[in-house]
């Protein structure tokens, strides 16, 4: 009997240790929680599941959303036989295994093999090759998870062969649904007499960004973590939540990454100050280096804004130089002025359009000479080099003069035009002048996602 009621502590400690998230994994398809747009009762993928005919997938999303969750219910469900991978510390070798071992199940018993593979945007081209054959004669189905674009950060070949399902942050709802699943049927939590408060548990849901497993380790702290009190009971305040839950710094994969970027710069471009102040937030929240975005700031005072108001530089730099001698949190002060201020500011690219066109120019006449009367004219040069027109010094004719500047191979061309506003006005310009800047900038320039 000791022996027995040892064996029971024993049993009871090594499930207390295993942590919430993993003790509250879903086995069936009714206890999954969330991703209510590809889990519906006939959607496409539980039809797939319950007759066990899913063929290979990803499933892409952010940490904490269901993936490798749904993946356990599949495992659960299908009478195939079930592998595990992690892409980061498998070879090639690794997945020529699996293969072989599959192979010889499915033609002696005919039955198909299940392969979850982690991080699966970490596998090579030679691992994605090796598995190619497998997937197209169906000895496996592969079920990949990533936190990365598929469509970015895998193989083409793999991808082509798999459907993806894209998983969504879960709602604060989902969150909640959750916890109070985990307070219900823990085989841990169940069992005590727990009292969260409700704006302990509002706090949870609103800082868990998302991410059920965040929640979950969350709430198992802040149970572990306190006193029992002398009914028996424990109770989760929200200091005792705060303090338990770490903020987590927002998802992001590597393609929302860029297109947050380009919103940001998109946003200054088009003086929406709310917007760009919105994405400037997210970036941060996101870990990106705050250096990276003064330099965005920097370039779109010239870039955007330019001669129609030459301060947005003056203010961009000396943001650039505040942080940098600042640094966080009260850096972001300076940059926030700098971005208001170009978002505020008359907008020209006649820069950008100007150093383009001159940039093309000076590529297509490689060899143009420079006017002898603009020479140096500290020493000798042969006759065949210089002619009699004199250079007309602009002081001597009140500022300027009508001369001409440029090689004769280009000498009408025009590559500033002033855009008008703002003090974009420009100055005095030749006329009958061959107007290069009205070419198209290119996207490959300056089209604000260059980073």
């Amino acid at each position: 009997m000791a022996k027995y009621e040892q064996n029971s502590i024993f049993e009871e400690e090594k499930v207390a240790n295993i942590p919430l998230a993993e003790r509250m994994r879903p086995r069936v398809l009714s206890e999954f929680i969330g991703q209510k747009h590809i889990i519906f009762e006939g959607s496409l993928l539980c039809r797939a599941i319950k007759a066990d005919k899913l063929g290979s997938c990803i499933f892409w999303g952010a940490p904490g959303t269901g993936k490798t969750s749904l993946a356990n219910v599949i495992a659960n469900t299908t009478g195939s036989h079930f592998e595990r991978l992690n892409a980061v510390s498998s070879g090639v070798a690794d997945a020529k295994k699996i293969i072989d071992e599959a192979t010889r199940r499915f033609n002696a018993y005919g039955q198909k093999t299940y392969l979850l593979l982690d991080e699966c945007h970490r596998w090579n081209k030679a691992q994605s090759d090796c598995m190619l054959p497998a997937i197209e004669k169906g000895y496996i189905t592969l079920i990949g998870s990533t936190t990365e674009n598929p469509y970015v950060a895998m193989t083409r070949a793999i991808v082509s062969r798999c459907r993806v399902f894209e998983f969504l942050p879960l709602t604060k709802e989902d969150i909640r649904q959750g916890l109070d699943e985990a307070l219900k049927r823990d085989a841990v939590l169940s069992h005590r007499k727990i009292v969260v408060d409700e704006d302990a548990m509002d706090y949870i849901c609103d800082t868990a960004s998302g991410d059920l497993r965040n929640a979950y380790n969350a709430l198992e702290l802040a149970v572990m973590t306190t006193d029992v009190e002398q009914d028996g009971s424990v109770h989760v305040t929200r200091l005792v939540a705060s303090q338990s839950m770490q903020r987590k710094a927002l998802s992001v994969d590597t393609g929302m990454y860029y297109d947050m970027i380009s919103a940001f710069i998109k946003s200054m471009r088009g003086s929406d100050a709310n917007a760009a102040m919105f994405w400037f937030e997210r970036l941060l929240e996101a870990g990106t280096d705050p250096l990276l975005l003064a330099r965005r700031i920097v370039i779109h005072a010239s870039e955007d804004v330019g001669l129609a108001d030459p301060m947005a530089l003056v203010v961009a730099t000396s943001a650039l130089t505040a942080f940098q001698n600042i640094g966080l949190p009260e850096g972001r002060i300076p940059l926030t002025e700098a971005i208001l201020y170009i978002c505020n500011c008359p907008k020209s690219n006649s820069v950008v359009n100007a150093l383009y066109s001159a940039e093309e120019s000076a590529k297509e006449h490689p060899t143009a000479r420079v006017p002898s009367y603009l020479m140096d004219q500290n020493y000798s040069r042969s006759t065949e080099e210089t002619d009699q027109t004199p250079y007309k010094y602009p002081h001597n004719y009140g500022g300027w003069v009508e001369q001409q500047y440029l090689p004769d191979e280009v000498k009408d061309a025009v590559f500033y035009v002033p855009s008008g506003n703002g003090l974009d006005v420009g100055c005095r310009q030749p006329k009958n002048k061959r107007d290069y800047s009205k070419q198209k900038v290119p996207n490959k320039w300056f089209d604000g996602d260059d980073v």
